[in-house]
């Protein structure tokens, strides 16, 4: 196929043979990547391991959820006279403030943790100062702590007292919440100058002979809710999921277009409240004790997307070790979220935060880590003009695929010089005999020798590549907010009419604009098909098959008129260079001089190969089985 979008069309029969080539590709690779019976055995082995360690530390959870449920007034932490936690549950709140060039982040002495995050170098869609969060009721935080006589301490609810101190290099908060003078805990936060991931260390003094000293798991429950920041609620909201990764696993999701819940079974590495291009990532340097995640999709006339809900635990040494705990607050960008695999020891496992940033399938993954990024960031290096940044990538991409280009290009233009002999097959040969059309048809081409199945290879090579752009483009935060011709937003649609009227049918599925990037790639779309279909000589193809394929590119119209006008842009220049390589092609591939090479061909001695003469001894055995079910 010469197109580089053959997928915007209708399937011929090369392109048929394509997907099925890429199926069985896909497939293969899943078969080959399977893992053995020792690793499953091995990993088995793991899960029960972990599930008996489990088993044990949910056993001291479930205990404090019990208790809590069914404790009376007196075992409650409560205000009572003599009341040795009376200082800690009461008080005024008060609000203590970190910062850095990137991020600012204010604490509440209730709760000891962060109240809001404003990440400072980004901006809403609508000009506002982009807040992550901001109060409780955005992002709350609570460690459940049992007491030795079975009281139960949630730190969400009780007061700290904040002591603050700032180097060169950092700025230090610890927020303290005192039982006695000799027992208290600490959660210490540093935040290092500019860097988006504060250290937190949960520190416990003295409080050996106040905890209960039999369960060391220490409930932790993380509740949040996503604000929108982008134009496009319905597209931001395809990309707003909760993400949590087991230590040394693959990394889970939840449903990102309805409610859905996970139990996580396992070491937990992180937890991460992810929106389109930005995410609160929440840490643990030991790993989570296993966990329940909820996600609930917000009604539309929500100022938030979604709402998330984290329930696991953590193991706390009531003795005075540290646990030690992270939080990023940033954007989801891949040279950031990347750098801080450097950053851990060796002995770690690596926390891929990347990952994060919705790429594809692992193939399709794999070329935008290892071409599409490195090219794209290299020229962000030199260049601010994102859109500029995108023609260039196009002219890459289409460069090192020219080769494979040309050769599909050659192979249509050989059957196309072949077509009229192919037509004399036809005529010759009545339709009822299908059989023998296919086994004089494939003569025709061993003898001219050309290779029907040679414009597929090229095909499958580009299709990799057109699916990993699908998914780099709507995912790449260096397109939020930057501008080229008319689009204000390359990170969304370009709306050159919209109107608020709701349209029944129009509306949910079309949306209230119509996108001038994607108006001009389907129209060059359609322009392309009409060149394609008539340099194949398909002047008599069915009329319903033409329909079709005029059809295609109008409904992807209404498939892309809401996705990232960057993307549309990457498609409609990709239309046009494709379009320009066809005419030149054209006119430096002269088709007489080929047809004579190919009658030249037929004169030369063929060795028939295995494969072919495979196939022609099945043609011939499948036709005398059908002359023979005639004569019956």
């Amino acid at each position: 196929m010469k197109n580089s979008l053959t997928f915007f069309r209708i399937m011929d029969k090369n392109t048929t043979i394509g997907f099925i080539l890429i199926a069985i590709i896909l497939i293969g690779f899943s078969w080959l990547n399977k893992p053995s019976e020792e690793q499953l055995a091995a990993r088995k082995r793991y899960n029960d391991s972990i599930a008996l360690v489990n088993q044990a530390k949910e056993q001291g959870m479930k205990k404090i959820e019990e208790e809590q449920t069914a404790a009376t007034p007196e075992q409650k932490v409560t205000t009572t006279e003599n009341d040795p936690f009376a200082a800690i549950l009461n008080g005024e709140e008060e609000f203590v403030t970190l910062e850095n060039d990137l991020l600012k982040l204010t604490f509440s002495n209730k709760g000891g943790f962060v109240y809001s995050a404003q990440l400072k170098e980004f901006k809403t869609h609508d000009s506002l100062p982009l807040i992550l969060f901001d109060g409780k009721d955005e992002n709350h935080f609570n460690l459940a702590f049992l007491t030795s006589n079975n009281r139960i301490l949630n730190t969400g609810e009780l007061y700290f007292k904040p002591f603050v101190t700032k180097t060169d290099s950092t700025d230090n908060l610890t927020m303290r919440l005192t039982i006695d003078s000799a027992s208290y805990i600490d959660f210490n936060y540093t935040l290092p100058k500019d860097n988006y991931m504060m250290d937190i260390a949960i520190v416990p003094h003295n409080m050996q002979q106040i905890l209960d000293s039999r369960n060391q798991g220490v409930e932790l429950t993380w509740t949040g809710k996503i604000r929108q920041q982008e134009k496009s609620r319905k597209f931001e909201g395809r990309y707003t999921t909760l993400n949590f990764k087991y230590t040394g696993d693959d990394m889970e999701r939840l449903s990102e277009s309805k409610n859905d819940r996970k139990q996580g079974a396992g070491k937990i590495n992180w937890i991460a409240f992810k929106d389109q291009f930005f995410s609160t990532v929440l840490i643990a340097e030991n790993s989570f004790n296993s966990g329940t995640f909820e996600s609930t999709v917000a009604k539309s006339t929500s100022p938030y997307l979604k709402s998330y809900n984290a329930r696991t635990s953590l193991n706390v040494d009531a003795g005075g070790e540290a646990t030690k705990l992270k939080l990023y607050c940033g954007p989801n960008q891949y040279k950031i979220l990347n750098a801080y695999n450097k950053t851990q020891p060796e002995e770690q496992d690596a926390w891929e935060l990347e990952e994060l940033i919705p790429l594809g399938w692992s193939l399709f993954r794999w070329i935008s880590q290892w071409l599409i990024i490195p090219i794209f960031n290299f020229f962000g290096k030199y260049i601010s003009n994102y859109g500029i940044i995108i023609l260039l990538l196009t002219i890459v991409i289409k460069i090192i695929l020219l080769p494979f280009t040309f050769k599909s290009y050659m192979s249509t233009a050989k059957m196309r010089v072949l077509k009229p002999q192919i037509d004399e097959i036809n005529e010759k040969i009545p339709a009822d005999k299908a059989m023998e059309r296919q086994q004089a048809t494939m003569n025709l081409y061993q003898r001219a020798g050309v290779n029907p199945m040679s414009g597929c290879l090229p095909m499958l090579l580009q299709m990799p590549i057109l699916f990993a752009m699908f998914s780099f483009f709507p995912a790449s935060i260096e397109l939020r907010q930057e501008s080229f011709l008319w689009a204000k937003d390359l990170s969304s649609y370009d709306p050159i009419v919209s109107w608020d009227v709701y349209i029944p049918f129009i509306t949910p599925y079309f949306g209230n604009h119509i996108s001038l990037f994607c108006l001009l790639m389907t129209i060059t779309n359609i322009i392309y098909t009409k060149i394609n279909m008539s340099s194949q000589g398909n002047s008599q193809q069915m009329p319903m098959m033409k329909w079709m394929m005029y059809l295609m590119p109008v409904m992807f119209l209404f498939i892309f008129n809401d996705y990232a006008s960057g993307l549309s842009y990457y498609y409609f220049i990709s239309l046009l260079i494709t379009i320009g390589q066809t005419y030149l092609f054209r006119l430096f591939v002269d088709e007489d001089k080929l047809l004579k090479q190919l009658e030249a061909n037929k004169k030369k001695p063929k060795k028939k190969s295995g494969f072919m003469a495979r196939l022609e001894e099945a043609q011939r055995i499948q036709q005398q089985q059908l002359k023979q079910q005639k004569k019956r």
